[in-house]
């Protein structure tokens, strides 16, 4: 036996033999309790959650009582609970023990096998990520909000259940909130009651699904319903103050749910469909089982539509309906199932809405940008669980385009159906999956799995041979990209051919972002006059020197219907003819642009910078450019105010302050970027000393942030 006197370490060799076996006995029984938890042996049947929400100090009071199988006798269950604080724990009404190391309760009681039980648990808390509170503590009115996001394996932090994403089970939501605002959650709302000024939303789901996928949103919203050509109701959320963007944000909506379940060829697996806006989302859109939550830098108007528009995400998020909620991986290292799934039934959803050369020209771009990774030896297998989200959403998409034409149309969509319907409210692995496609044509996909699933690089080669043979646009994009290369002839020329060759809108744009600087000022001057607001573009973007005898011509761009357009022409026309800045600033005062009011933040700032323009104004207009780093706006707009102040024109003390908060916004994006930035900014002694100055105003996680630069520096 070890032992210890004056500080050193002795062994007693007598009674070393014993201890061994002490040893080995307590690992063996440790090894069996181990295994007696695990939760193949229970079968969790359903959860009824009812949680109360408290906004203002950011914490859930509530309870969840779970119906359990248990198919084989053992002495405990678990459930994954990230920092809740346990009240009670009752099983079948009785009080029972139960351990809470802050990550996991585990009930401990002899469970006999073949009998179902319910374990109802009462806790407290009070997450610091998944469950996000947003505009509570400012004056602003109306942009209060409160959402999830539990992607993966987070839901545990306000609700005691399942980070294993094997674990199915069918979930009920009361959620009890202010009456004045809506909450919105997966399942179907069938009951509402108020008590003590609250109210008391009830949601009722029907079939298991993954607790990841439990979602509520909560806000100032209104809806439009619609109803798919099957009878499934849709419900289609917004600001009050964004009720003229309904119809562009939402712009196909039902056409791309009749498309998917047309396309797919299996039902639409849940009750009804919602899509919800929330700002300062952590990504694009989240597939919440019937109930997307997406980013409301997606709400926009018609001119917004035609540059960048919610309709990729929007069939992305609803083919996952099928693709990750209906049919959920075992792992990560089959993630593939979800990610390329949706991402190749969106790219179909698109061809089915804008055409087939739309298709193939993101491929196209894909296909690239997969190729310049291989060529870095950074290329992913699509079966590595670490593999990135190029590789998982665009490799993945590539992968089911080959397989399609590799089987065959209708081998492809029987084998889908197939799979779907087999392991429908299951689990599956990639291999799942393959037996299933070769079982209808008895086929050995074995060769196709490793060249597309294991294989690191992207067999470029391929790809570009696929695209040759289906895609009319790409088939003479690169027959000119060859003749550019081999012929002696006069580039523009070469382009002329090709150009009248085609009525493709997307190949003629194209070709100008690639070969700008090969047009001549006359040709310039004819696609500036005569061709569609894609080419107008494209020479909007690809161009940065103007040429005076092109002014006016390039002036006309101001006037196109795109926020891209008028952004990239205001900046390039300041720069290129500084004698007419206060015209080109005259005549786009009034637009703000996107969400993140790209176009007005950057009108802004030209305007302080050009000389004698509106001098009675500057002053007001410097307050509102300032005022744009608060967190009363979305992320995107305060990064494009700092990014605009820091470059041209110095922060205040309240920008400063701003700064300092978005070093501990949620969004990691955003809060990546504004500690970079303070980093900068603390390399100057002027700044160091200001933020130091200001540290009396800052709050408890701010002031240990800054404190620790502080010192480091």
């Amino acid at each position: 036996m070890i032992y210890k006197t004056n500080g050193i370490l002795h062994l007693n060799i007598a009674n070393f033999n014993r201890m061994k076996f002490v040893i080995l006995f307590l690992a063996l029984h440790s090894c069996l309790v181990v295994h007696s938890q695990h939760q193949d042996k229970v079968d969790f049947i359903q959860g009824k959650v009812d949680i109360k929400i408290d906004p203002m100090t950011e914490t859930i009071a509530g309870s969840v009582t779970y119906k359990l199988e248990v198919l084989q006798k053992v002495d405990s269950v678990f459930l994954d609970a990230q920092n809740l604080n346990v009240i009670e724990v009752k099983l079948n009404n009785k009080k029972v023990k139960a351990t809470n190391n802050s990550k996991r309760i585990v009930v401990h009681k002899r469970f006999k096998a073949n009998k179902t039980y319910t374990l109802d648990i009462t806790y407290a808390a009070n997450p610091k990520q998944t469950v996000y509170f947003l505009g509570w503590k400012d004056d602003l009115f109306g942009n209060e909000q409160v959402w999830t996001q539990g992607q993966g394996k987070y839901t545990s932090h306000w609700l005691p259940s399942f980070d294993d994403m094997t674990e199915k089970l069918e979930y009920d939501l009361d959620i009890s909130f202010d009456k004045t605002y809506e909450v919105i959650a997966n399942g179907a709302l069938v009951a509402t009651k108020e008590l003590d000024g609250l109210k008391k939303w009830s949601f009722d789901m029907d079939s298991p699904m993954s607790s990841y996928l439990l979602a509520f949103a909560i806000g100032d919203y209104r809806k439009k319903e619609v109803v798919s050509s099957t009878g499934v109701p849709i419900s289609l959320y917004f600001y009050p103050s964004d009720s003229a963007m309904v119809e562009p944000t939402y712009r196909y909506t039902t056409a791309i749910f009749d498309f998917l379940e047309k396309e797919i060829g299996v039902p639409y697996p849940w009750q009804n469909y919602k899509e919800v806006p929330v700002r300062d989302f952590l990504y694009a859109g989240m597939e919440n089982t019937g109930t997307t939550i997406f980013s409301d830098s997606y709400v926009m108007d018609s001119i917004a539509f035609v540059d960048r528009n919610f309709v990729n995400v929007n069939a992305h998020e609803m083919a996952h309906q099928w693709f990750g909620n209906l049919v959920t991986e075992v792992d990560g290292s089959s993630h593939w199932l979800h990610e390329g799934f949706a991402t190749y039934y969106a790219l179909l959803a698109e061809k089915e809405l804008f055409g087939k050369e739309y298709y193939y020209w993101k491929l196209y771009e894909t296909a690239n940008q997969l190729k310049e990774l291989s060529n870095k030896n950074m290329g992913e297998a699509l079966i590595d669980p670490k593999a990135g989200s190029l590789t998982f959403y665009e490799k993945g998409a590539w992968a089911l385009h080959v397989l399609r034409h590799e089987i065959g149309e209708n081998d492809f969509r029987q084998g889908i159906q197939r799979y779907l319907k087999k392991y429908g409210f299951k689990n599956v692995t990639i291999d799942n999956f393959l037996k299933e496609m070769e079982m209808g044509t008895h086929s050995d996909l074995s060769a196709f799995r490793n060249r597309w699933l294991v294989d690191k690089n992207f067999p470029f080669d391929e790809a570009k041979t696929i695209l040759v043979r289906e895609s009319e646009d790409l088939k003479t994009f690169f027959e000119l990209q060859k003749d550019m290369m081999t012929s002696s002839k006069d580039n523009e020329s070469i382009i002329k051919k090709y150009w009248k060759s085609t009525n493709s809108d997307q190949l003629k744009a194209k070709i100008t972002r690639t070969y700008y600087k090969s047009l001549s000022q006359d040709f310039i001057r004819e696609l500036l006059g005569n061709e569609s607001m894609l080419v107008r573009q494209a020479l909007a973007t690809s161009i940065v020197q103007l040429p005076l005898d092109l002014k006016y011509e390039y002036e006309s761009l101001l006037n196109d219907g795109s926020y891209i357009t008028k952004e990239e022409m205001l900046y390039k026309l300041w720069i290129n003819y500084p004698n007419e800045r206060e015209k080109y600033l005259n005549c786009t005062k009034g637009i703000i642009g996107f969400s993140n009011k790209n176009i007005r933040i950057l009108w802004l700032t030209l305007a302080l910078l050009t000389k004698d323009y509106e001098p009675n104004n500057t002053n007001e207009y410097y307050l509102e450019l300032s005022r744009y780093t608060s967190p009363v706006y979305t992320n995107e707009v305060r990064q494009g105010a700092f990014q605009f102040l820091e470059q041209l024109i110095g922060f205040s003390d309240n920008n400063l302050l701003d700064l300092v908060d978005a070093t501990q916004h949620h969004s990691w994006q955003f809060r990546k970027y504004a500690r970079s930035l303070l980093d900068q900014l603390l390399e100057k002694k002027e700044y160091k000393d200001r933020i130091d100055r200001l540290s009396v105003k800052f709050n408890k996680e701010e002031l240990r942030y800054i404190s620790n630069k502080l010192i480091s520096e």
